[in-house]
């Protein structure tokens, strides 16, 4: 680490901000994956790679727990900043998350947001996942204090089903700071001197040039749905999420891994063999089995595909994402129904 400097204070400065961006010298994130496991490798994987992709380093990026929901814990947020202060080091940008990949867990950005405020520090939110739920009335809440970011990534791609790939960042900064800080200036490509305005000539702010026109497939949706009809989306999904979870605690052998707060419902089947048995010693090691087994299953046969994964000291369990808006209740049905025949002789 590069001995420790202060930043000049943002203030709406321009110049500030690129400098800022470009004197890099430490990351603080959010844990996706909750504590329980080695938190370097559990941390979500994009912001390692960017850190490694960025010549930072891996080991630049410190990890901040999460509670048992899987949400970023501020207090601790705090004391990773000190702590990195106090090792010489010159933290830069905490990245909260609005919709976890396996929990759905959506950090608590407010409390987050006073944390950089008062340390001047960089706030992203990777709502790549849950930034859609910002257009449903209902559940916007989630998101609360996400107006206080300096970037947002965003996937419309995912909770409202835009063509792939359909990805957006988002930036407070109105000063042209992508191009400032990745511009190259190629006068062979993009000359200043046409007879339309340059500034549509966006590929020199980005880092690949090159690419499909994502804008186009999230602009012909919002066109052809509309605002309500976007909405109405999102509110399905919840709405279909929360009837699952319903008939999910009917039946016997299904078993919640916690109340879901979005869309994510994470739930074990227990085969009839392990019912009853959870104070066996081998009920864990014999749980996380039954998962990978009813997915080779149900892929064979050709029926569905859920995911599975373990997290933290939990065995392997299924992951339902009700996503898709073609979904209805009678899909959630026969996903329970699949399930039950696909284990029942286990």
């Amino acid at each position: 680490m590069a001995d420790s400097q202060p930043f000049l204070s943002l203030d709406g400065d321009p110049v500030a901000a690129e400098a800022l961006l470009q004197d890099v010298f430490g990351i603080v994130v959010d844990e996706v994956i909750r504590k329980g496991t080695s938190a370097s490798e559990k941390c979500h994987y994009s912001i390692k790679k960017g850190a490694a992709f960025l010549g930072l380093g891996t080991d630049s990026v410190r990890v901040v727990e999460a509670d048992e929901r899987g949400k970023m814990i501020p207090e601790d947020l705090e004391r990773q900043i000190s702590l990195a202060k106090a090792e010489g080091a010159v933290p830069f940008l905490v990245s909260a998350t609005s919709g976890t990949t396996v929990l759905g867990a959506f950090d608590p950005l407010e409390a987050i947001a006073d944390v950089c405020q008062h340390h001047g520090l960089w706030l992203h939110v990777d709502a790549a996942w849950g930034g859609s739920v910002l257009l449903s009335q209902t559940h916007r809440h989630l998101l609360a204090g996400i107006q206080r970011a300096d970037s947002v990534a965003w996937n419309p791609h995912k909770l409202l089903s835009t063509g792939l790939q359909c990805s957006a960042l988002l930036l407070r900064d109105t000063s042209n700071l992508l191009k400032r800080c990745h511009g190259s200036q190629a006068s062979y490509l993009f000359q200043q001197d046409k007879f339309y305005d340059v500034a549509l000539d966006t590929g020199d702010k980005v880092v690949q040039c090159g690419r499909r026109v994502d804008c186009l497939k999230l602009w012909l949706m919002w066109k052809a749905q509309g605002g309500q009809g976007l909405q109405r989306r999102v509110d399905q999904a919840f709405a279909l999420a929360r009837y699952l979870v319903e008939e999910l605690k009917k039946r016997e052998g299904f078993e919640l891994v916690m109340e879901p707060e979005f869309v994510n419902v994470c739930f074990w089947f227990v085969p009839p063999s392990l019912r009853g048995k959870k104070e066996s010693p081998d009920y864990s090691e014999r749980l996380s089995k039954v998962a990978p087994i009813l997915k080779e299953r149900m892929v064979r046969k050709g029926s569905m595909m859920i995911g599975y994964q373990p997290h933290g000291t939990r065995s392997n369990f299924f992951r339902m994402v009700v996503a898709n808006p073609a979904l209805t209740r009678a899909d959630m049905d026969f996903l329970l129904n699949e399930l039950e025949r696909l284990g029942q002789d286990l």
